[in-house]
C-alpha cells in the first residue's frame, strides 16, 4: 500500500506516493530524480547521504520518507546555483578538500547546516558538526580549513551587509 507524501524538496512542492518502510534517500533518488545523496553504508555512518530536513542534517539512509510529510528538504542540488557556488563548495575546492566527491554532497550539507546556525564557529565545532561524514580521500585537515574559511566569508558578507 502507498501513502501520499507532500514536501517541498529545494523550494519545489512535491507529491509522491510511497510505500511506508521507504527511506527519504530512496524516494529521492528514484522517485524525485536528485541523485546527489549518495548510499554509501546504508547505516547511517558515513554521511554520503546527508540532506536537511527542516535546515537539520539527517542521514537519509535511514529516514523514512514519510516522516517529512509537509517538511521543507534541502538537497546537495538545493545548495547553489553552478555559477555562484555557496562559500563551502568554493572553500573545499580552493583548500583541496575535495578528490573523489562521493563524501562532498554530504560533507556540504554537514557544513551548511553548521554554518547556516553559527557562522562563528571554531574548528572543534566543525569537527563535531562533521563527525558523521567519512571521507576515505582526502583526510580531514582540508575539509576542517575549508569550513572555517567558509565561516569566515559568510562573517565577512554579514558586516558589509549590516
Amino acid at each position: 500500500m502507498k501513502y501520499p507524501l507532500n514536501v517541498r524538496v529545494n523550494g519545489v512542492e512535491t507529491s509522491v506516493d510511497v510505500e511506508p518502510h521507504r527511506s527519504l534517500l530512496n524516494v529521492l533518488r528514484e522517485d524525485i530524480g536528485l541523485t546527489g545523496p549518495k548510499e554509501g553504508c546504508d547505516d547511517s555512518e558515513c554521511g554520503a547521504c546527508m540532506v536537511l530536513v527542516d535546515g537539520r542534517p539527517v542521514n537519509s539512509c535511514s529516514y523514512l520518507a514519510l516522516q517529512t510529510d509537509g517538511r521543507e528538504i534541502t538537497t546537495i542540488e538545493g545548495v547553489s546555483e553552478p555559477s555562484c557556488p555557496h562559500p563551502v563548495q568554493q572553500a573545499l575546492l580552493e583548500e583541496g578538500g575535495v578528490q573523489c566527491g562521493f563524501c562532498t554532497p554530504g560533507i556540504v550539507m554537514s557544513a551548511k547546516a553548521l554554518l547556516d546556525a553559527n557562522p562563528s564557529c571554531d574548528e572543534d565545532e566543525v569537527r563535531l558538526a562533521l563527525g558523521g561524514n567519512l571521507c576515505r580521500c582526502t583526510g580531514y585537515q582540508k575539509i576542517v580549513r575549508a569550513v572555517l574559511r567558509a565561516a569566515e566569508q559568510l562573517q565577512d558578507r554579514a558586516g558589509t551587509a549590516g
